[in-house]
């Protein structure tokens, strides 16, 4: 078993959790954070980033039967850290270089002794970011709630 596999396998829901926030992130959060990085890893792509379709499926009532709802633009990226571990980024749009650095960003999760500062300095950071967006858009929903009511009239309570 490689170093990459055991480490997958010891974290999956957090990996899981990390690789979302990577292709939710801005492209300028993850620029940053590799031009901020004091040791940057060299690497290799084991596949170049690529633009392709998935198909969206959806549930009929939110848990109904699936139905294909349409075809989705995105983009993956693997890469091979030169210290073993493995990173995959897959991310929506065309846009090749978010896809990179999210596998980048992916393998350097792995790595123990750089996640915790990547953990803190980048991750924290997306979910701060997509938390106030989220309650912006509730909040701007909120203001144009309409509250309906019946009202009984009067002939009909004989």
């Amino acid at each position: 078993m490689t170093r990459s596999q055991e480490t997958n396998s010891s974290k999956p829901q957090s990996r899981q959790r990390w690789i979302g926030l990577l292709a939710k992130a801005e492209l300028a959060e993850l620029e940053s954070t590799w031009e901020n990085l004091p040791h940057k890893p060299s690497f290799e792509f084991l596949r170049q980033p690529e633009t392709g379709l998935v198909m969206i499926q959806g549930r009929a009532g939110g848990s109904g039967h699936a139905f294909n709802m349409g075809e989705m633009t995105v983009t993956r990226c693997s890469i091979k850290l030169n210290d073993g571990f493995i990173g995959h980024g897959y991310v929506s749009g065309r846009d090749k270089r978010h896809a990179e650095f999210a596998a980048l960003f992916d393998a350097l999760m792995q790595n123990e002794s750089i996640s915790e500062q990547l953990e803190q300095g980048l991750l924290t950071g997306i979910e701060s970011r997509i938390f106030l967006h989220k309650r912006d858009v509730a909040t701007k929903t909120a203001s144009t709630k309409v509250d309906f009511f019946t009202l009984t009239r009067g002939e009909d309570n004989c």
